[in-house]
């Protein structure tokens, strides 16, 4: 496990989700990616019933790179936690219907693609809410390196090479924030959920 950065690519009116995928799966393979399998990273909502008084919300999410794991985050009185669990915890929301009910028209994901070239992991995502297209999120990973002050630049760099001028030469503001620490895969399963959220922001959907 490497320095992970998501990036939103902006669509354009001529092209739909797959014509967009396919546009940038020719760019990689271009720069001599080769393609290694599929890959998904999906997020369902539950929220707290009203007899628990305030509102909590829990976000579990999976990630096909760690496929015995499962990822929950608990926002409650502005307050954040996350934990990791196996897949027992998918059986334990269930147990926690009369608390928690999940709001199935929030669920999302994004899947596609998976390829590899030299010291990067390239992973093009349809983003899909309820069946429903949303747009493309890119994940490179760098994994020679777990500190993000010393990838960014070339991260940067590889990023910009063939997504262009949507990508900034500043780091993500979630990458700042973590610039001198070990990078950890829950990091990128934040920077999921913060994507995943301007999504349904977009859509009117919270």
């Amino acid at each position: 496990m490497g320095v992970v950065v998501l990036q939103q690519f902006p669509m354009t009116e001529n092209r739909t989700g797959p014509q967009m995928i396919e546009f940038l799966t020719k760019r990689l393979l271009a720069l001599g990616a080769v393609q290694s399998g599929q890959f998904l990273v999906d997020c369902e909502t539950y929220m707290s019933v009203p007899q628990l008084g305030h509102q909590r919300i829990v976000h579990v999410l999976h990630n096909s790179e760690q496929p015995a794991s499962v990822f929950a985050t608990l926002e409650s009185n502005n307050k954040t936690v996350s934990l990791i669990a196996d897949g027992l915890f998918d059986l334990l929301m269930l147990k926690l219907g009369s608390i928690y009910t999940s709001k199935k028209q929030t669920k999302i994901e994004s899947k596609g693609p998976r390829f590899e070239i030299g010291d990067f992991c390239v992973k093009l995502g349809s983003v899909t809410m309820s069946q429903n297209f949303k747009g493309v999120l890119v994940e490179v990973e760098y994994r020679p390196c777990v500190v993000p002050a010393m990838a960014w630049d070339l991260m940067r760099e590889f990023l910009q090479g063939f997504l262009g001028s949507a990508v900034s030469n500043q780091a993500p503001q979630f990458l700042q924030s973590r610039m001198n620490e070990i990078y950890q895969p829950t990091d990128t399963i934040a920077q999921y959920l913060e994507h995943f959220g301007q999504y349904r922001k977009a859509t009117g959907v919270i």
